[in-house]
């Protein structure tokens, strides 16, 4: 199919997503599982109840490629900044900017609640994801955590711009 053909759409999960949700999560992770501990690839790839959890602790955004789910991720604010968990493309529809429309709609999110960071873990391996972070402007920091049950890990942070607010009324 070509790009010009296919009808992109990136919107807010409903609970009905959840299974679709965990088997983009699933697949998505499914190559790099060797690289993982088993406890850390189980985090990595909840089932649909642990995704429908994630849904009452902030927003899971589907990305949808002609009306189905190929990608998603979700948010978790934490004081003045959102932390990104959770993010996959299937591989099938990778290279379709998903994973920017992803990025712009929580950026977008993060602004509506007057948040000054993003935030977000991944391992070292995860090379793809790593060049699509830091061409969305995230740089890597020393913050943990630095493993998720036995499987590296480093965190990346984005600084956002607040608008300064101008007193007209001298």
């Amino acid at each position: 199919m070509q790009l010009s053909e296919a009808k992109f759409e990136v919107r807010i999960a409903a609970i009905s997503d959840a299974a679709a949700i965990a088997k983009v999560l699933y697949e998505s992770f499914l190559g790099y599982e060797s690289l993982y501990t088993d406890e850390g690839f189980a985090a990595t790839t909840p089932q649909a109840e642990q995704v429908r959890a994630r849904m009452s602790e902030g927003p899971i955004w589907a990305a949808l490629l002609n009306g189905v789910i190929v990608g998603t991720a979700s948010a978790v604010l934490k004081q003045e900044s959102l932390y990104i968990r959770g993010m996959a493309v299937l591989s099938n529809a990778r290279g379709n900017r998903l994973g920017e429309l992803l990025l712009t709609k929580i950026e977008s999110y993060a602004n509506e609640k007057s948040c000054t960071r993003l935030f977000l873990s991944t391992t070292p391996f995860l090379d793809r994801a790593i060049r699509l972070y830091e061409k969305f402007g995230f740089i890597r920091t020393d913050e943990g955590p630095h493993d998720l049950c036995g499987t590296p890990l480093f965190t990346m942070e984005k600084q956002l711009v607040r608008p300064i607010l101008r007193d007209d009324t001298h």
